[in-house]
C-alpha cells in the first residue's frame, strides 16, 4: 500500500495530491502538465516537495515535518522510464543483471525466470544497440524486476514507442498485472494504456486529484468524461474467451451475452477486458433485425449526461458491467432515454480494435 500526500510549487499551479495506491496497478492518468511525473520524482526520490508524507506499507520513505527523505537508493522502488535508459556498453544480460547487483540481493537469481516472463533470453548475449523499441523497454522492465523492488513505477513507458511497438510490450505488462507481485504505479495520459492494464485510476488535473477508483467504474462514470477526453471516452467490458471460428472471429461470452471480435490473441478459457468507445455503441429501443453488426446487447439506461456540446453521454447496464454510449441530443429525446429505459447496444466488431482487447481482469 503506497499513500502519498504532497504539495509542491510548480511553475503556474501548486501541485497538491492526496491518494492512496493499492496493490496491483494505479494509474496516475492526466492530461500533460498536470503533475503526474513531479508526483512519481517525489515518490521515488528523485524531488524533496515542499510538504510532503509518502509511505510505502507504513515505510516513511518521505516526512518533511520530521525531516525524513531516503535517497533513492534506500526506498526499494524501481523505474521505468519512456527511453530504457540502459547502458549501451553491456549486453542485454548484463543490464539485467545490474539491477540485482545494485540492489545487492542474495539467494537464488531470477534472472532466466524474468527473461522468460519477458520473453527476452534469446537476447541475453546481445548488445543494446540493435534491439527494437519494445525490447529496449522489455529489457529496462526486467532490469527493474531483478533489482527486487517493492514498488516499481512506470513513467510514461510507452510514450516513445510507435502503436506497433506498444502492441508487442502491453501483454507483458498484462502478465506482470496478473502475476500478483510487485504492485505498480503507472503514469500515463493515454486512456487506451490505462484502460487495458489499470486496477485503479488517479485522475489528477491542473496538480489535483480529481478521483481515485477502480478503473471500470471511473471509466464508466459519464462526469469524468471531460478528464478522459470526450471523443476517447469508453468504459471496460469484461469477458471470457469463448471460441475462435474459422472465418476469423472471436466469441467472448460477457455477462450480458455473447459478442464477437476479429480474432485476439488469447486461449479458450481467457479472461479478457474490451474497451468500449463511447461513440462506437448505438442505442435501439426495440432488438433490430437485418444489421451487419454482431454484438447486440440488451441494456438498461442507468444515467444520462450532458456531453458539453458533444450531445449525451449514456451510461447503460448490460449485464454486470457498465459502459457508456455517446448519442445526439435529437435522438436522446426521440428514445426517450432516461433512468429505467430498457434498449440494446449495438457494438460492430471491428469498433473495439484488438489493441482495446486487453487479457485479465
Amino acid at each position: 500500500m503506497l499513500s502519498v500526500k504532497l504539495t509542491h510549487q510548480l511553475p503556474g499551479f501548486t501541485l497538491d495530491v492526496d491518494f492512496t495506491a493499492p496493490a496491483g496497478v494505479t494509474a496516475l492518468f492526466g492530461r500533460s502538465g498536470a503533475g503526474k511525473s513531479t508526483t512519481v520524482h517525489a515518490i521515488g526520490g528523485l524531488l524533496r516537495p515542499d510538504s510532503a508524507q509518502i509511505t510505502l506499507d507504513g515505510r516513511v520513505l518521505t516526512d518533511t515535518a520530521a525531516r525524513v527523505h531516503l535517497p533513492p537508493y534506500r526506498r526499494q522502488i524501481a523505474t521505468v522510464f519512456q527511453d530504457g535508459r540502459l547502458f549501451p556498453h553491456l549486453s542485454v544480460r548484463q543490464n539485467l543483471s545490474y539491477g540485482r547487483w545494485f540492489a545487492k540481493l542474495q539467494g537464488p537469481d531470477d534472472l532466466p525466470r524474468v527473461a522468460r516472463m519477458l520473453d527476452i533470453t534469446a537476447l541475453l548475449d546481445r548488445g543494446i544497440h540493435g534491439l527494437s523499441g519494445g525490447e529496449r523497454q522489455r529489457v529496462a522492465l526486467g532490469r527493474a524486476l531483478l533489482s527486487g523492488p517493492q514498488l516499481l513505477l512506470m513513467d510514461e513507458p510507452l510514450a516513445a514507442l510507435d502503436e506497433a511497438r506498444k502492441a508487442e510490450i502491453l501483454p507483458y505488462l498484462e502478465r506482470l498485472r496478473d502475476a500478483g507481485g510487485v504492485p505498480v504505479l503507472y503514469v500515463s495520459h493515454a486512456l487506451d494504456e490505462v484502460a487495458r492494464l489499470a486496477n485503479t485510476i488517479v485522475i489528477l488535473d491542473a496538480g489535483r486529484v480529481v478521483r481515485v477508483g477502480g478503473a471500470a467504474d471511473l471509466l464508466s462514470d459519464p462526469d469524468l468524461a471531460s478528464y478522459f477526453g470526450q471523443r476517447q471516452a469508453g468504459a471496460i467490458l469484461h469477458a471470457r474467451v469463448t471460441s475462435h471460428q474459422a472465418d476469423g472471429l472471436t466469441e467472448l461470452a460477457t455477462s450480458a451475452g455473447s459478442v464477437w471480435l476479429p480474432r485476439i490473441a488469447a486461449l479458450p478459457g481467457a479472461e479478457v477486458r474490451l474497451r468500449v468507445p463511447a461513440q462506437d455503441v448505438i442505442l435501439s429501443r426495440s432488438r433490430p433485425d437485418g444489421l451487419s453488426a454482431l454484438n447486440i446487447l440488451p441494456a438498461t439506461v442507468t444515467r444520462v449526461s450532458g456531453d458539453e456540446g458533444f450531445g449525451v453521454l449514456v451510461q447503460l447496464q448490460v449485464g454486470t458491467d457498465l459502459i457508456l454510449a455517446r448519442v445526439t441530443q435529437r435522438s436522446a429525446v426521440a428514445l426517450d432515454l432516461q433512468p429505467g429505459t430498457a434498449c440494446f447496444a449495438i457494438v460492430k466488431s471491428v469498433a473495439v480494435a484488438q489493441a482495446d482487447s486487453g487479457i485479465g481482469a
